[in-house]
């Protein structure tokens, strides 16, 4: 007589609980992150509204009042006797040597310390990497007499001095990351092929590097154009104010005046806003490139 082989059931696979659906978490970020949108905007959308709106508007009706009338005599204003287009000139006859030497002399030492066997390299980025944290409050005497001693106190050329001085050390920080993510086979494929350091880094190394090279541009841009502090610590004369310290004497001049000082707000933003937006595809990807190396 045969007995008959039993055979377990196989096991039901347990399935997957159900995942929530997307619809809903998306419903509720967007009901959490709206409101707070608005309050970030508000008042952003509040000194617009009010660089638009006319003295006698704002004179019979107060600031928070519903606008009546809207006219351009704030901007007039503010570019003509406010002296915001002189002012404005003067930041970008700071902002641009600043920008372009600091990532430049950035780019020459981040190269010098990623591709080159320097005694104590590391050291040496740190210590200037350690430069930036120090707060500026402790350094403007020091550096207001360090200007005067050389002669060049009260002079634009101080100024741009002081913000490439200070930026180097974190420029040079992200673009050596930023380098040491570079393959060494692509340099030595070059120097294989008889080209020398310059050559490597004019024809390699930068053209690489501009996706962070443009991040730091505008990061830089919008700190050395939105400076105050060294500003007015090294600058005496009002014709050589930029524009961030022409707006704080304007705002004593027409403390009455709400539009014009509106205005002048908005002219000085509008630059660095220009710059971020151009750049903005640029700007996190560029600063995150190389800093897992």
């Amino acid at each position: 007589m045969s007995t008959a082989t039993l055979t377990p059931a196989p096991a039901k696979a347990s399935s997957p609980p159900p995942a929530k659906p997307k619809r809903r978490r998306g419903w509720v970020f967007h009901a959490v992150m709206a409101p707070l949108t608005l309050l970030w905007v508000a008042p952003m959308v509040f000194v617009v509204v009010l660089a638009f709106r006319s003295f006698d508007d704002i004179a019979a009706n107060g600031t928070a009042a519903w606008p009546v009338s809207f006219g351009l005599e704030g901007f007039r204003e503010a570019l003509g006797r406010g002296t915001m287009g002189r002012a404005l000139w003067t930041s970008v006859q700071v902002t641009v040597p600043a920008v372009i030497l600091s990532l430049l002399l950035a780019s020459w030492a981040a190269y010098a310390l990623a591709r080159f066997h320097i005694p104590g390299r590391r050291a040496i980025l740190l210590t200037m990497l350690a430069g930036n944290l120090l707060p500026p409050q402790i350094l403007l005497i020091p550096v207001s007499r360090v200007m005067e001693s050389l002669g060049i106190y009260d002079t634009l050329f101080a100024l741009v001095t002081i913000h490439v001085g200070f930026g180097l050390g974190f420029y040079t920080f992200v673009l050596h990351g930023f380098m040491r993510s570079i393959p060494e086979e692509l340099t030595e494929a070059a120097r294989i092929d008889g080209a020398g350091p310059v050559q490597i880094y004019a024809r390699i190394i930068m053209p690489l590097c501009r996706p962070s090279l443009a991040a730091l541009g505008a990061l830089a841009t919008t700190w050395i154009f939105n400076d105050l502090i060294w500003a007015i610590t090294v600058l005496r004369t009002e014709a050589k104010l930029p524009v961030t310290a022409a707006l704080l004497n304007l705002q004593g001049g027409y403390v009455s005046n709400w539009n014009v000082v509106a205005a002048a707000s908005v002219i000085a933003a509008v630059p660095t806003a220009i710059v971020f937006f151009t750049f903005q595809r640029h700007f996190v990807s560029g600063l995150l490139m190389g800093s897992n190396k």
